[in-house]
């Protein structure tokens, strides 16, 4: 084993990329979010997903403030969050850069019109709970209305790289 030192600083305006190294070193679980917006079905990739509560079921998402989505998830009543599995990247990419994901992909709505995914490894249908203030981010929390899951592996997200875990 190497003993390196860890680069040890102060997060500031010099230093964002050294902070965003260091959040890189903590894999996550990668989600896509989708929403109805005012023009129609709206999604955006996320890592920054956590379970909050077991009674009331409560989740946690954020979405940079200066996305072109975060202004129609923060005032949607619903949305959903579909936790992908490790084959699901190319539907992780669809999502990343713009709300133009769902054109030619096969999804489905809710009985209350809220736009799904198909086959995703977990889904929480959720109504919002609270939005929160989170600096540069807003901080959604839902409350999980209907959840559903299969068998599988997560696809995980480390240091900018797609992976997956094998147990």
């Amino acid at each position: 084993m190497t003993d390196q030192s860890p680069l040890e600083f102060t997060p500031g305006p010099d230093t964002r990329r050294a902070l965003r190294d260091a959040l890189g070193r903590f894999a996550t679980g990668v989600t896509v979010v989708t929403c109805l917006g005012p023009e129609g079905p709206l999604g955006i990739t996320v890592n920054s997903f956590a379970s909050v509560s077991l009674d009331p079921a409560l989740v946690l998402w954020s979405v940079d403030r200066a996305s072109s989505r975060a202004a129609a998830f923060a005032e949607a009543a619903t949305f959903a969050i579909h936790i992908l599995g490790r084959e699901e990247r190319d539907l992780a990419a669809r999502f990343t850069r713009n709300g133009g994901g769902f054109d030619g992909l096969d999804w489905t709505d809710s009985p209350d019109g809220l736009p799904r995914l198909r086959g995703t490894l977990a889904r929480f249908d959720c109504a919002r709970h609270a939005v929160h203030d989170g600096g540069d981010h807003l901080i959604l929390v839902g409350a999980v209305l209907r959840a559903a899951f299969r068998p599988g592996a997560p696809l995980l997200f480390s240091q900018g790289h797609f992976g997956d875990f094998a147990p």
